[in-house]
């Protein structure tokens, strides 16, 4: 199993305002599937993704990817971490505006020892007519595209993605949950994907229900749907 999470709790504030966010999270993910993690606003799969992602620091408990316990890593070793292990992508795509779509890809590209081919990315997420606009120039489904490019520019093992269609209309949103499953595919990387959205739960491989900081259902779908026939996006 690629990932595996161990009775992970979390919590934030002291006293009057401590919260406790997730309250003993375990579950396991294979490597090479996508896993939907699904759940009202505040039951805590962001801070999950967050933990994985090593942006947060889990209070107890463990997160084992490909063997590696990264609640025991160290400022240093975590860095490393995200830098060979990990794509991250957020709902907001955090472009740096005064840089060119290739440009903003080539941040993370200069990170990695192999990266993969840029041409080649651009091409796969139909950014090759775009790689020389500005982030203000292109639309919001093509400022996914680019983020997601960039996540991928250093072929990371495992990409998160934290409501990456929630800014999206419907029309855009399809395009980037079809454009999530080709690198699934192509690449053979491992993908959690966070969302409110319960339709997106058809096209994963597993998913994930979690409310109030508890995993209350946990499922595998054995055929998973295409996301171009998904619903009610």
């Amino acid at each position: 199993m690629y990932l595996e999470i161990c009775d992970l709790k979390k919590s934030y504030g002291e006293g009057s305002s401590h919260t406790q966010v997730l309250r003993g999270i375990s579950t396991g993910i294979d490597g090479g599937k996508i896993c939907a993690i699904l759940g009202p606003s505040g039951s805590g799969k962001s801070t999950l993704l967050n933990c994985i992602g090593g942006l947060e620091t889990a209070d107890s408990g463990a997160i084992l990817v490909d063997g590696i316990d990264i609640c025991d890593l160290k400022a240093a070793e975590l860095s490393e971490y995200r830098r060979d292990k990990l794509g991250f992508v957020f709902q907001f795509y955090n472009l740096v505006p005064n840089l060119t779509v290739r440009e903003n890809i080539q941040v993370c590209q200069y990170l990695t020892a192999s990266p993969l081919p840029i041409d080649e990315l651009l091409e796969t997420l139909g950014l090759t007519e775009h790689q020389k606009k500005f982030p203000s120039q292109i639309s919001g489904g093509q400022q996914q595209r680019c983020a997601i490019a960039r996540a991928l520019i250093k072929n990371p093992q495992l990409l998160l993605c934290d409501e990456p269609t929630g800014a999206l209309d419907s029309v855009s949103s399809r395009e980037i949950l079809m454009l999530i499953e080709q690198i699934n595919r192509k690449y053979g990387t491992t993908i959690l994907l966070v969302t409110h959205n319960t339709a997106i739960r058809r096209m994963a491989h597993k998913v994930l229900q979690i409310r109030d900081g508890r995993i209350t259902e946990e499922a595998e779908n054995e055929r998973p749907v295409s996301a171009a026939e998904l619903e009610e996006l």
